[in-house]
């Protein structure tokens, strides 16, 4: 049977209002009575119901956080980036993988507001955010992550992804490619659109140059290897150049693809390019050139941003990072 404070307070001779101020307000206690329940607490292995403090409380000392793919390494990182800022401030994060549904998505932000954690990070499923508002207008803090919305209706922090595609397309046009295919997930995810919006921008601009897009259902390793099989099954006067991946788990794909048979040589016959520059782009079997994101910093930065809504301190509302280019063997010049 579990131990109570009733327990506590008995075995040490004192009031449950005693063992609460030890437990809550120790300096209201004389130190020689602190160490007397301390001890007694020690003895019996009495655990505090955090959850039923917290329910009188009206909140807890925890954060949501609900991303679209945990199994993507990127999200992972956001994750220990929100982690680390919310165990400066005495909290902890719960985590939610959407799996890009909206549905579940939903289903996630009703069981954080059932738990009153103070506020939750969002990288949302989809663009509709319908009913991420309904939980805001609740009372429910929510701080986009790796997404914004027009006019910051919603406080949000983010990476410019239309400048990340461009950044990519550039680099690839610089090295004397003209023939780019730009290999993604479904264009409804806006990270892929604004992406896409990028690579177009630098195509246009020189003359000659061509886009491909080549979308897939899923930003993941198997559906980058299947559009790689895709390309590997062309005559070699029919395929692209250069490929541009939305992210790098599509890039991972496409290496393998190519290097089963050493049927494409990269970079020789095909340049690449990546997204998010996750630790396994350095070691893949070409080093991957990828945009990095500052996957660590977004989450960090969103339970700063969080925090600030909470203690009612003056913030800009839209905080964006600007994406850098990592170049590697995987988009080096031809010789």
């Amino acid at each position: 049977m579990a131990v109570g404070v009733k327990d506590v307070a008995a075995a040490a001779g004192v009031s449950v209002g005693t063992v609460s101020n030890v437990l809550n307000q120790p300096e209201r206690v004389s130190a020689r009575t602190v160490e007397r329940v301390q001890r007694v607490i020690q003895e019996l292995g009495f655990v505090r119901n955090d959850a039923a403090r917290q329910l009188r409380a009206g909140r807890s000392r925890s954060i949501g956080l609900v991303v679209p793919d945990i199994g993507n390494p990127f999200f992972a990182e956001v994750a220990r980036g929100a982690e680390g800022r919310a165990a400066d401030a005495g909290m902890t994060v719960l985590l939610g993988n959407s799996d890009e549904q909206d549905a579940r998505q939903e289903a996630h932000l009703e069981l954080f507001q059932e738990q009153r954690v103070n506020g939750v990070l969002l990288t949302p499923a989809s663009d509709d955010l319908t009913a991420v508002h309904r939980f805001v207008s609740g009372g429910m803090p929510v701080i986009l992550v790796d997404r914004e919305v027009e006019q910051g209706v919603l406080p949000s922090v983010s990476v410019d992804d239309v400048e990340g595609g461009r950044l990519a397309a550039e680099h690839l046009l610089a090295s004397g490619r003209r023939r780019i295919a730009y290999v993604c997930g479904p264009r409804s995810v806006r990270q892929v659109a604004d992406r896409l919006a990028g690579a177009e921008a630098a195509v246009h601009a020189v003359p000659g140059a061509e886009l491909e897009v080549i979308e897939q259902p899923s930003l993941t390793v198997l559906q980058g290897r299947a559009a790689g099989e895709s390309l590997v099954s062309r005559e070699p006067s029919a395929r692209p150049d250069a490929v541009f991946a939305a992210n790098d788990l599509l890039a991972v794909g496409l290496l393998q693809a190519f290097s089963f048979g050493a049927a494409v040589r990269v970079p020789e016959d095909i340049a690449m390019v990546g997204y998010d520059d996750i630790d396994f782009a350095s070691a893949t079997v070409v080093p991957l050139s990828s945009v990095r994101q500052p996957a660590r910093l977004l989450g960090w930065t969103g339970v700063d941003l969080l925090l600030k809504e909470l203690d009612g301190v003056e913030h800009d509302r839209r905080v964006r990072f600007q994406p850098e280019l990592v170049v590697r063997e995987s988009s080096a010049p031809d010789s």
